[in-house]
């Protein structure tokens, strides 16, 4: 493959992220939505509405390998389509709920079966995206398209929570779902209309194969991914209990952090190897979580979250780049989702166990014990770090 300018590497993974961008503002619009629907319109409990947002990441979570595999398998443009349309379908689901309101039972159900297409396009279409980026750039620059892939992630996820408030407040639950699906639909038509991607040729190597060799830049993964939860889970009744204002603004701190450094640092897992950059970066995380453990007032609690969005920001390109080294080309897209469902695992588990450790330990105790895992985290990629340069001493 020749060696794109920089300024074409840029367009050329612009031009497959934006399908990233699309997937997450379908996920990210009814979010604020669809649990006050549940509970004020179906008339169900709030245990139900978390079900009904839970559903989605259940499915994500079980479907992130598969998508991977597929990836390796169809082609990243196939996998890519496919999960644009599933997302479109979840706006033709929450559109047949609505119409069924009259039937709670079976309008929840619909409901539900929406949230698991989002949750099967969510895997199909990030997954793709980046193995298609990947392959339209060179697996040289794979810290770039996993960096620009969360950029469009995270600022989907910001645009989409107070649209969908705008859209649902001006056309409810139906103008929702007709947005996800006119969006989703427009998306996969851009795609179809892509040029087809190369599939790499080779034997492919066994699911558990790719894990055994991956698993430890998951579990990586999945500890710096607690400071991401907390944070954007917790903060608003952590300051509601310590009585403070502008919870929002912490949360948009911890945004800028996320983003900025992305922006701004990105490029440094080129130069210096996604091991030491995510050692640094579980480093900072880990202060910020401290700081807003600890924190005497908002002030200090809001630069502890920009810490948390900074540290956290590269630990997933920086460990997905040496996550991929350890399996075939042909075998990447199994790798990345692979990789990216310790993610997901993390997010699953880290609201029943932090709410858990609340009951017995308080609020406070969760950045304590999140920051202590990253800190474990950082130990075993320092440890990475250690036995690589051994290997590269002279004999």
């Amino acid at each position: 493959m020749p060696e794109l300018s920089s300024q074409q590497r840029v367009f050329q993974i612009f031009s497959v992220v934006m399908f990233t961008f699309v997937c997450y503002l379908s996920v990210a619009l009814p979010l604020a939505v669809l649990p006050g629907y549940v509970h004020n319109d179906l008339g169900f409990n709030s245990i139900m509405a978390g079900v009904v947002i839970s559903a989605q990441s259940l499915a994500t979570l079980f479907s992130r390998p598969q998508a991977g595999r597929y990836a390796d398998l169809w082609g990243a443009k196939k996998v890519v389509t496919l999960g644009l349309i599933c997302c479109a379908l979840s706006g033709v689901f929450y559109g047949f709920g609505m119409w069924m309101s009259h039937l709670p039972w079976v309008s929840l159900g619909l409901i539900i079966v929406g949230r698991l297409f989002l949750g099967w396009g969510e895997s199909f279409t990030s997954t793709g995206s980046m193995l298609w980026g990947m392959t339209l750039v060179g697996s040289r620059h794979t810290a770039q398209v996993i960096s620009w892939n969360g950029v469009a992630t995270y600022g989907a996820i910001a645009i989409g929570a107070p649209l969908g408030v705008w859209i649902n407040h001006s056309t409810h639950l139906y103008g929702l779902s007709i947005f996800i699906f006119v969006v989703g639909l427009l998306a996969m038509l851009i795609a179809i209309r892509r040029p087809n991607v190369t599939i790499v040729t080779g034997s492919r190597v066994p699911f558990s194969q790719v894990l055994g060799k991956i698993w430890t830049f998951g579990l990586g993964l999945a500890f710096g991914s607690l400071g991401f939860a907390v944070v954007t889970t917790f903060i608003t009744l952590y300051f509601a209990a310590n009585h403070w204002l502008g919870a929002a603004y912490t949360l948009t701190a911890f945004s800028i952090g996320f983003v900025g450094m992305r922006l701004v640092l990105g490029t440094s897992i080129n130069r210096y190897g996604g091991l030491r950059v995510s050692l640094a970066s579980f480093g900072v995380e880990a202060v910020g979580l401290l700081l807003i453990c600890l924190a005497p007032n908002a002030w200090v609690a809001g630069f502890g979250a920009l810490l948390t969005g900074t540290g956290f920001s590269l630990i997933f390109p920086g460990l997905g780049v040496e996550a991929v080294k350890y399996v075939p080309e042909q075998n990447q897209g199994t790798a990345l989702g692979t990789y990216s469902a310790f993610f997901d695992l993390a997010l699953t588990i880290a609201g029943p166990m932090a709410g858990l450790a609340i009951t017995y330990t308080g609020l406070a105790s969760i950045y304590l014990y999140a920051a202590i895992l990253v800190i474990v985290a950082a130990l075993m990629v320092r440890q990475m770090v250690v036995r690589r340069a051994r290997l590269m001493l002279p004999h």
